[in-house]
Parts: C-alpha cells; structure tokens; sequence
C-alpha cells in the first residue's frame, strides 16, 4: 500500500511546512504533501512535473516533459505519516497533481492523523470516496475555464459540479488570466447555484509582477461581483519553486 508523490529532489518526497497561499486558509502555517499523476492537462500548470511525464504528449505552453523516475516516488501511507507529523503542524494540505485520484490510499494515511485539519486541493472532477471525506474539514475545489486547454466534457463535469457546490465545506477557486474569463465563472456559478460567499478569483502567473498587474483588475471584478480575491503568496515569498 503506497501514496504516489511528488519530489522536491529525486527521491525527495514533496511534503513540507510553509504557509498556505491561497484561498480561504491563505497565510495559514501547514503542512503540504504533493501528490503525483493528474487526470487534467493544464496548459499554464505550474506542477506539471507531477504528470507530464515522457512520452505524454498532453500540451502544456513550455513543452517540458519530465523523467517519472526523478520526478515520482511511490511511498508507504504510515511513513508519509511520520513525515507529516514531523513537521510539526496541526494543518495539512492535501495538493497535487489530482489527490482524489489515490482517495483509497489518502485515507489510510489520515488514519494515522486523526487530529489534524485536512484540506484537499482538487480540480473538481473527481469525487471523495466516504472513507476520505469522513476525514476531510475542507475543499478548495478549482474548476478549469476553457483557458486551462481541457476539454469541456472533462473539466465541468455536471454532477460533479453540482455535489460540490452543495457541499459546504467546499471552496471554489477560479483561475483567472484575463477579464473575460469572467462570463465562464457566472455562467457556473448560476448554472450551479454557487454562493458568492465561496467563489475567489486568483490571478493567473507564476511571477510576482505579473500577479501584482493581474491583481489590479481582478480586485475590481471581485468588487464588482461579490467575489473574494485569493493571491498567490508563496510566488511573492519564495518564486515558483517546488517545496514552498
């Protein structure tokens, strides 16, 4: 039985302490580990090491494919534990990649964290198995617009989308790289009867320039909308780097 995780370093598993930088737990002190594979195919990801593996040709704007060997390790659920618990927090972070693609494995690692407070960064296409979601406080589910390059059929899933936005321990965090990605998000959210309350918007970039300029029209979308802004703080702290 073994968890499917990202690496910092070969043969470095990705799980670490740092503030939380986005979304509702934004500034938070947590834990992270990063999970490995993805069923989406982002064009702008910024973890496309956890899936763009050689020979998968899925588009992504730089091209890079990545050694699996380095990049991939697989690991024991009582030992990602330990290295939780090591760390020291009382919050985990649950990301990727897709976590809810290895749900099975996720909860019989939480069974040996039964007093922290859980949060899982999910696409939104997959959904939780009951043994995980009994141990799940919070969802930051991130739906990808048609400038993620996923096909609509894969990324809007209805159902999906419907269960989550009556579930309200789930968060919406929309990407947003220029104004009119907008009439995507009002668009779900009427289709799907999302509250405002739950919606942020989150500049597109990798740069801390760029977020800043993004940030300047995106609040006034927020303003506009009833909608709350989530930066980036991490890029602003430590770049885009893996392990932050």
């Amino acid at each position: 039985m073994a968890l499917a995780l990202a690496t910092t370093t070969p043969g470095e598993p990705e799980i670490f302490a740092s503030l939380q930088g986005e979304g509702p737990s934004q500034g938070r002190p947590s834990t992270f580990i990063r999970l490995s594979r993805c069923n989406l195919a982002c064009q702008w990801c910024d973890t496309a090491y956890t899936w763009r593996f050689t020979g998968d040709n899925r588009p992504h704007r730089d091209g890079t494919a990545f050694d699996r060997t380095a990049n991939q390790l697989m690991m024991a659920e009582d030992k990602a534990a330990e290295r939780i618990l090591a760390l020291g927090q009382d919050r985990l972070v649950i990301t990727g990649g897709e976590p809810l693609l290895q749900a099975a494995a996720l909860a019989r690692m939480l069974g040996h964290l039964p007093t922290m407070h859980v949060e899982i960064e999910t696409n939104g296409t997959v959904a939780p198995s009951p043994a995980l979601d009994a141990m799940v406080q919070q969802y930051n589910v991130s739906p990808k617009l048609a400038h993620s390059g996923n096909p609509t059929d894969l990324a809007l899933i209805p159902e999906r989308l419907a269960e989550w936005a009556q579930n309200p321990r789930a968060f919406f965090k929309f990407v947003i790289a220029t104004p009119d990605d907008m009439a995507e998000v009002l668009a779900l959210q009427e289709r799907y009867a999302i509250p405002g309350d739950r919606i942020f918007l989150m500049p597109e970039g990798t740069a801390s320039a760029i977020l800043r300029e993004r940030q300047v029209w995106l609040s006034d979308l927020c303003m506009r909308h009833g909608f709350r802004m989530s930066d980036r703080l991490h890029i602003h702290l430590y770049g885009d780097t893996r392990g932050t």
